[in-house]
This record gives structure tokens, sequence and C-alpha cells, in this order.
């Protein structure tokens, strides 16, 4: 019953991914529209400085959301350590704790770089677009940071349900 239980709410993930994928793909296309109204407007190293925002956006986010959640597996892994617990894993689980917060801490530290690009950016593009598309490039931006935030939430419960079927499956003789 659990088993079934849980490959239906696998099931009910996947689907939610796909459609996810299918927002993302159109968020794409929206992207490349504003590519290209942003060159054809704006001088070429403005273009430039706008293509270098929208690409480090994917990639910091991307990195933020993955060290953070390593970081909450690990702190679910030392939650979980008692006195049977080698004192080898302890000290590998709290290395592996100090590096990834630290790490977080940096990737905390470029999107807050990040964040101040887009305002220049926005200032950019606020000199050559209209009202109404610098609102639809922010919110653009909003959709796109949104969309990589949910796939990661999706990916993340995907893997831990998997997980835990696999783990049930091997559970039962």
């Amino acid at each position: 019953e659990l088993m079934a239980s849980l490959r239906c709410r696998l099931q009910v993930l996947w689907e939610e991914q796909e459609l996810v994928l299918m927002e993302a793909r159109e968020c794409a296309k929206w992207g490349e529209e504003l590519e290209v109204m942003v060159r054809d407007l704006c001088k070429p190293n403005e273009f430039e400085r706008y293509m270098m925002f929208i690409g480090d956006l994917e990639k910091v986010l991307s990195l933020l959301l993955c060290l953070s959640s390593r970081l909450a597996r690990v702190q679910n892994a030392m939650s979980r350590v008692d006195g049977n617990t080698e004192a080898e894993e302890k000290q590998s689980l709290h290395e592996r704790h100090k590096l990834l917060s630290r790490q977080r801490e940096d990737a905390k530290d470029l999107k807050e770089n990040l964040d101040r690009r887009e305002g220049v950016v926005s200032g950019i593009l606020a000199k050559y677009l209209t009202e109404q598309q610098l609102q639809d490039y922010q919110h653009f931006v909003q959709v796109k940071t949104s969309l990589l935030i949910e796939q990661k939430d999706l990916e993340e419960q995907i893997k831990f349900f998997e997980e835990q079927l696999e783990n049930l499956e091997q559970s039962i003789p």
C-alpha cells in the first residue's frame, strides 16, 4: 500500500515536472524574443551586459539551490548521527557541512552581486524600452527565477520519493 502511494505521488510529481518544463520552454522563447529586441535597441556593450546577466541568473540560482539542497541532506544525515556512528563518519559529515556552508555563503554573495547587476541592467533597459516593455522584462526575470526554483524543488522531491521507494523495495524480501 505504501509502495503504491509512493508510486502515485511520483507519477503526480513527474506530471508536474513535465508542465514546468513546458513553461520553461515557453519562458525560453519569451527570453529569445526579448534578446532580439534588446540587441536591436541597445549598444553592443549594453547588450553584452544584458546577456551576461541573463546567463549568470540561471547559473547563480542553480548553484545556490544545489548547495542548499546538498547542505540540507548533510544536515539530515547529521541529525541521524547517534552513539553507534563511527567517529570518522561524524568527522566527514562535519567537514562537508562546513564546506557546503562556506560555499553557500559565497553563492549568496554572488546572488547579491547579481541583484545589483540586475539593477544596472534595468537602468540600461529603461533608457530604451517603453514602460510596458520594461515591465515585461522584469516579469520575465521573475518567471525565469520562479521556474528554476520550481524545477529544482520538483527534482529534489522526485529524488526523495524515488529513494524512499527504492529503500522500501529493498527492505521487502
